[in-house]
Parts: structure tokens; C-alpha cells; sequence
């Protein structure tokens, strides 16, 4: 299916209820943690949801699931083809498949290093690239990067997953530089500690297993960790017409740790 074929969604579409009624989003690494939240928080406003992922999701309700692995340019090129095709378009891209690596900078090795570079920002490469031809056809085109607190505080044994959000935010920069002139917003959220199954594996894997959930929890001034509901709100609003102002931001969503300091009892 050729760009010219894809038909272009008015702005007036775009702007129906919520907003996102009936908007084409797709999101990478949708099957677990903040990605599933995402896809089930748009489904629920109405939109038509691709999951892109090497694992999909089972049973969701309007969503759709595309096989990819996103260090794959070529299976995320069919992949992002198969859903502008099945859907007539794409309006939104979320990028947000990777992973994380606990470490200094002297641990992982230089393999480890790659391959974290090669998912979490090349991913985010790849999957734009192969998304921007249909975007180019939207009358409301978004970019939402899920980023981390860990590219914008020092935390302990991130070295080298920092170092990857730290690329990811400095990209979303450049991204939405480069293509606001042609209308296409790019924008980033910032989680604090979120409580996904990739924290219960940690805090199961600690030997006091109690103690590991409330240091995660103390992180945030809140007193808990951040839900990935709360992330998927967030991600909605950056991808909606509320926004249609906001280009080049980061909405952090971490609880107050960016900026809040409680005084020691």
C-alpha cells in the first residue's frame, strides 16, 4: 500500500469527544508494564490500538497485536505497513519497548552495553522511521517517547540504562526540531519508580523482599511508587489535541523526585 493510498483524517476528526476517539495509535513493547497500561488506556478512550511487540497481549479489547522485534528494521517496517493498511492510517506512535540493566558503569559487558543501545534508542529510530510516512498522512501526527526519571536523577546502579533515556530524551529534542515544521509533535514522559512486573522481579529477587518495595516507594516524596495507569493518562494527553501546544517537553510523572526534598525524620 502506497503513502498516496492512506486517507488523511482532518483535524476535525481528530477533535470528536475526548479527542481521541477513533485516533490510530500504535505502541511498541505493549504487552507488559507501562505499554500494556498505554494501549488499554487508549483503547478504553476510543482509539483503535496496534500493539507492537515481540510477545503480544492476549484477550484485550481493541487492540490489535503485530509480532516485531524493534532492533529489526525490516519486521518493524512490515509491521507499521500492516497496521496503516488495516487501519487506514497511523496518527499516534508510542515509543516505549526496552528494557532495563542494573549496574555501575563498570559492570555489563560491552555487549550488554550494545544491545541496551540498540533497543531502547535505535528501537525508538527504528520504529519513527518506519512510522513517519503514514504520520506525514494524519491531520493530528503525535510522538510520545517514554523516557525515565533515570536519564534526569542520579540513581544508583543505572549506569548504563540511564545512559540510554538520557539518549532518548536528548532524541526527543531533536525529533520534535526537526519535524514540528510539518506539523508532526514530539514530546516525552518522564516516570518515577513505577510499579510493574519488572519491580515485583526485583523486589522478589532481594532478600528482604519488604524492605526492597518500601526503599522503591521512599523514592517518590509521595510515599509510593507510580502507577502505569497514571503514565498511560499522561502519555493520552501529550498524544491528544489538548496538547496541540505542547512540542519538545517532558511531563514527569515521578512523584515529586525530581523536585521535592523531604527533610530526614
Amino acid at each position: 500500500m502506497s503513502n498516496e493510498t492512506i486517507p488523511q483524517r482532518s483535524r476535525s476528526d481528530q477533535t470528536k469527544g475526548n479527542g481521541l476517539a477513533d485516533a490510530r495509535v500504535v505502541v511498541t513493547g505493549g504487552s507488559a508494564g507501562i505499554g500494556l497500561a498505554v494501549a488499554k488506556h487508549f483503547a478504553a478512550l476510543g482509539a483503535r490500538v496496534a500493539v507492537l511487540d515481540r510477545n503480544l497481549p492476549v484477550g484485550l479489547e481493541g487492540v490489535e497485536g503485530y509480532r516485531a522485534d524493534v532492533t529489526d528494521q525490516e519486521q518493524v517496517n512490515t509491521a507499521m505497513r500492516q497496521i496503516a493498511e488495516n487501519f487506514g492510517g497511523i496518527d499516534v506512535l508510542v515509543n516505549n519497548a526496552g528494557v532495563s540493566f542494573v549496574g555501575t558503569v563498570e559492570d555489563g559487558s560491552m555487549e550488554d552495553w550494545h544491545r541496551l543501545f540498540d533497543l531502547n534508542v535505535l528501537g525508538y529510530v527504528r520504529t519513527t522511521r518506519a512510522a513517519l510516512p503514514y504520520l506525514r498522512k494524519s491531520g493530528q501526527p503525535a510522538i510520545v517517547n517514554v523516557s525515565s526519571c533515570s536519564a534526569t536523577n542520579g540513581i544508583p546502579k543505572r549506569a548504563l540504562y540511564s545512559a540510554t533515556k538520557g539518549g532518548v530524551q536528548s532524541l526527543t529534542l531533536a525529533m520534535a526540531a526537526d519535524l514540528i515544521s510539518e506539523g508532526i509533535r514530539v514530546n516525552s514522559v518522564i516516570p518515577g519508580t513505577v510499579n510493574t512486573p519488572f519491580m515485583d522481579k526485583i523486589v522478589a529477587a532481594d532478600a528482604d523482599p519488604a524492605a526492597k518495595r518500601r526503599e522503591f516507594e521512599a523514592r517518590q516524596p509521595t510515599g509510593h511508587m507510580v502507577e502505569a495507569d497514571e503514565v498511560a493518562a499522561a502519555v493520552a494527553f501529550l498524544a491528544s489535541p489538548a496538547s496541540r501546544s505542547t512540542v519538545g517537553a517532558s511531563l514527569v510523572i515521578d512523584g515529586g523526585m525530581a523536585t521535592i526534598r523531604l527533610p530526614k525524620e
